[in-house]
């Protein structure tokens, strides 16, 4: 897991090479949004050094209902950060690490949260 202060251009060129890195071999697809971070020298670099394995999905202006991540999200607000108040960035990591450790011991619930189904 990368954590990261800020998601500027350099941190998300990372990220992108994170992933090349970890999966050597095979194609990754990545449901990109038109964040000005995402539009970037850095990025493009990574995009091109991949020659063709990362491919960049692009979605509409806004558009929450297409990305699967956006429903994970809800949970995540709904059972950890709607209507608390954490008293140190300590405690809000913690709630966070307890919500991904509990959904990751689970993936098909995670599928189908998003919207996938698993085959």
């Amino acid at each position: 897991m990368i954590i990261r202060r800020r998601k500027r251009r350099l941190e998300v060129a990372e990220l992108l090479q994170t992933l090349v890195d970890k999966h050597a071999t095979g194609t990754i697809y990545v449901a990109w949004d038109n964040a000005i971070t995402h539009q970037d020298d850095e990025v493009e670099a990574v995009v091109r050094a991949a020659a063709g394995r990362l491919v960049l999905l692009y979605l509409p202006t806004y558009s929450p209902w297409l990305n699967p991540i956006e429903m994970l999200w809800r949970h995540f607000r709904r059972e950890v950060t709607h209507c608390e108040i954490f008293e140190t960035v300590k405690l809000l990591l913690e709630a966070s690490y307890s919500f991904f450790n509990r959904y990751n011991k689970d993936p098909k619930n995670v599928l189908s949260i998003i919207g996938a189904h698993p085959s």
